[in-house]
């Protein structure tokens, strides 16, 4: 699977806690994107989770679940991401929520579907930054996290996370620079054409979440706009 994901460029983020019609569904689906991840940081739950889980599976997407709270894993999806914030000044969101995880749910854990994310939140005014506890590093601690994930955790993710705000294209652009083998994923205000392939000049793969519910029409043009980039 981490072969495929070399391959990709775009992905789509939903979250359960949000609403979306059938067919803006079916139009993320079918619109060419690589994947779907399901993941939010409020009010994650095992039905909203069931419910966009089942719907999106009447597609070929892939479809990956991005664990947030235990209470809300399921089997089904094709892929799951497990979240270590890297910029967090609690342990909890590093390592222990993780061991607390592999500890209740090591027997049916499949490794071969699973993929662990270096994340650096980098939107002070983010509820995920909040949530995590996390603080706002500098760009060298940006690309010493980005070292740590590639170099000591030997991960296949980093994830700059932005979350709803449009980051810097420098700093993405640096960070691309340094690692060799782990995937940098972007995430944050992407809304536009420009700003998707803006990213997609530095990042292996950019995320697009927020716009999907704000912009709908703007989201699904950022498909087309990555992915005809030579």
């Amino acid at each position: 699977m981490y072969n495929t994901m070399k391959e990709w460029k775009h992905v789509f983020k939903l979250d359960p806690a949000k609403e979306i019609s059938d067919e803006h569904l079916e139009q993320l689906c079918e619109s060419g994107t690589d994947a779907i991840i399901v993941g939010g940081t409020d009010n994650v739950t095992l039905d909203g989770v069931l419910d966009l889980l089942s719907r999106i599976r009447r597609y070929t997407v892939s479809c990956i679940l991005e664990i947030s709270t235990m209470e809300a894993i399921t089997p089904g999806f094709d892929y799951y991401l497990i979240p270590m914030v890297m910029n967090s000044k609690d342990k909890k969101w590093m390592m222990d929520i993780q061991h607390q995880a592999i500890k209740q749910y090591k027997d049916m854990m499949n490794w071969d579907e699973i993929f662990i994310e270096g994340y650096c939140i980098l939107n002070e005014q983010a509820k995920a930054f909040s949530h995590t506890d996390s603080y706002l590093p500098d760009d060298d601690d940006v690309i010493a996290y980005a070292h740590m994930a590639e170099h000591v955790f030997h991960l296949p993710i980093f994830y700059m996370e932005y979350s709803g705000t449009y980051g810097d294209v420098n700093l993405v652009e640096t960070v691309s620079n340094e690692l060799e083998n782990t995937l940098l994923f972007y995430g944050g205000g992407i809304e536009h054409r420009s700003q998707a392939r803006e990213m997609k000049e530095h990042a292996d793969v950019i995320i697009v979440g927020n716009s999907i519910y704000t912009n709908f029409k703007d989201a699904l043009k950022t498909v087309k706009a990555v992915k005809d980039i030579e």
